[in-house]
């Protein structure tokens, strides 16, 4: 085939689809030949076709799909598996994966040679589509290194028009129909980027929050929010109408809070979205909680414990009957906690049932109630209604009022382990916490079995740990010597952590197990600085000593430890050096 008839079937394509007409294909045709120049480059040059018309005409030329790239149709993430001076010389850019079959924009999508050479390198079927040379090669450029200015891809969508789709899959399956996504709405691509970014990077929640500027996205990681991206002014109704939409929610509804729940597919696997929207001063806000089984852990020996809490813990698990209770603020991981305890208890001879709002996951084996407060199934009516389930394990989600409470120790007075969680501080302000929802203390006495007060602590990222010396004042406040520097370690940040130096968190625990001496003190309704008391003289340890013990091993930074487990001005930090030296050691 030669050069001039490729040119002059193109031209004819243009001509039957109506982009141009003869004249301009002569006039261009004249012009080619005096430059050299491609006939669709000049073309796109003069601004007689768009390069979505002209790619259009080319795939049809060719027989076969093409597309014009865009942020949200691209998965930067796999431009390091091609190579990206394998991109610029081949000028190709991997798009998404799917089922072990990438999808590659290439300029010359007919080329074997390129196709088998790309095969090789990912270990993929390559599934070629047709872009634009020039096109190809920005987004490269665009992408390149790993930095990605999606602020400033996002303000090339505002002119576009913007439509909701209604669609529950942000990662389609083989038979993606390319020509679907390439026509969908931007606002479409950019709510996919935020959720398959939140995915990717673990993140436990996404926030779109209205701002005078436009709209603000940002994520959750390790417990501390980061920026995600900023849309352009304009775009957050349309944002939240999206979600709205693939939530279940009625987008016409904007002055009243409403919950919804969808479950995706991102990289390859199902994750639910439970979703709220809240009326602000300048307009709704969506949190989204992402709850992703893969991030999960279940295992009791994955969560943190110490050998010796560990086999207590289990001790408490194995009981008939009587109350344990996990406490600590919202995101200290008590539902994970639970979780693996169902995972320990679980099996065929053994009646599990939770009550939770909402059920965050489902767990094999175990009979797990969702509360709908609107047709009037609290956790107390469902609690009563279980006991008539000749259930042997209940869990209950949160301890919210005196009905739960109190059914909750009835209970466990009858012959049931029941496992639930409240908002304390610490393990004894959980009898306290009880107390005062109005629960007897002679009853709460011989309830009670144990309580486990637990905070999350960020891991320092291997790629870019380092040691450190810590202010004078950091040591004093951890109960530390001042008198000999000793040394810890932190994350500079890197790429791998999103520039925080932390990757992960552990878990931290302060296991208050009823002894017959604390429960004497219960029994007589003692304070809860009495019940601490008892506690050290037992040689428990505080959440500030334990997350202490965890920054001496090097597993997070001393300042990350105090942050976590603040400690209130009437409760001094003890001095712990007694056990630091040991622990040195496994800061390697």
């Amino acid at each position: 085939m030669s050069l001039r008839r490729r040119h002059k079937r193109v031209g004819e394509a243009l001509i039957e689809d109506g982009a141009i007409n003869e004249e301009q294909l002569q006039r261009a045709l004249m012009e080619q030949a005096r430059t050299g120049e491609k006939l669709g480059a000049l073309l796109v040059d003069q601004g007689i076709v768009s390069g979505q018309t002209l790619v259009h005409s080319l795939a049809k030329c060719m027989g076969i799909r093409g597309c014009h790239l865009r942020h949200g149709l691209i998965d930067p993430s796999l431009i390091p598996e091609v190579g990206e001076e394998e991109c610029e010389k081949s000028v190709v850019i991997p798009m998404f994966k799917v089922a072990g079959v990438m999808t590659v924009a290439m300029q010359d999508p007919q080329s074997l040679p390129t196709i088998d050479r790309l095969r090789r390198i990912t270990d993929c079927d390559i599934r070629p589509v047709l872009a634009l040379e020039g096109n190809i090669l920005e987004y490269i450029r665009k992408y390149k290194g790993g930095n990605v200015d999606v602020d400033e891809f996002l303000m090339s969508l505002g002119d576009q028009d913007l439509e909701v789709v209604e669609r529950e899959s942000v990662d389609e399956g083989p038979e993606t129909d390319l020509d679907k996504m390439v026509a969908g709405s931007p606002i479409v691509n950019l709510v996919n980027i935020a959720l398959l970014t939140a995915v990717k990077d673990g993140a436990s929640d996404i926030h779109i929050e209205p701002d005078k500027r436009g709209t603000r996205i940002r994520y959750r990681i390790d417990g501390v929010l980061r920026d995600l991206m900023n849309p352009p002014p304009g775009m957050h109704a349309s944002i939240v109408s999206r979600l709205k939409v693939i939530g279940k929610m009625d987008i016409a509804v904007k002055r009243l809070p409403q919950e919804g729940r969808v479950r995706i597919v991102a990289e390859g696997r199902e994750v639910d979205l439970r979703m709220s929207s809240m009326p602000t001063l300048l307009g709704e806000k969506i949190v989204a909680r992402v709850l992703d089984k893969s991030n999960l852990r279940v295992r009791l020996e994955d969560l943190g414990f110490r050998d010796e809490d560990m086999l207590q813990f289990r001790e408490l698990l194995d009981r008939p009957h009587g109350l344990l209770l996990v406490t600590g603020p919202t995101g200290s991981g008590k539902t994970t906690t639970l979780y693996s305890a169902l995972d320990q208890l679980r099996t065929p001879e053994r009646n599990i049932l939770t009550v939770e709002d909402p059920v965050e996951y489902q767990v094999g084996l175990v009979n797990q109630i969702q509360v709908n407060e609107q047709i009037g199934l609290s956790f107390s009516r469902a609690l009563r209604s279980i006991l008539r389930q000749d259930p042997d394990t209940i869990m209950i989600g949160e301890i919210r009022d005196e009905d739960t409470a109190r059914v909750a120790v009835q209970a466990s007075l009858t012959g049931h382990l029941v496992l639930a969680t409240l908002h304390t501080n610490d393990a004894p302000g959980a009898v306290a916490r009880l107390v005062d929802m109005g629960i007897e203390s002679y009853l709460l006495s011989g309830a009670i079995i144990g309580a486990v007060a637990q905070r999350l602590l960020r891991k320092v990222c291997p790629q870019c740990a380092s040691k450190y010396y810590p202010s004078e004042q950091a040591l004093h406040d951890a109960g530390l010597s001042t008198d000999v520097p000793r040394s810890f370690r932190k994350g500079a940040g890197c790429q791998q952590c999103h520039d925080s130096g932390f990757i992960g968190r552990i878990g931290v625990y302060e296991l208050m197990t009823i002894t017959p001496e604390l429960r004497k003190l219960v029994h007589i309704g003692a304070p809860s600085h009495e019940l601490r008391v008892k506690l050290r003289a037992m040689h428990v340890p505080s959440l500030r000593e334990e997350a202490v013990r965890v920054a001496l091993d090097g597993i997070t930074s001393l300042e990350e430890a105090l942050r976590v487990t603040h400690v209130d001005g009437e409760e001094e930090p003890e001095k712990i050096d007694e056990f630091g030296d040991e622990s040195i050691g496994a800061a390697a």
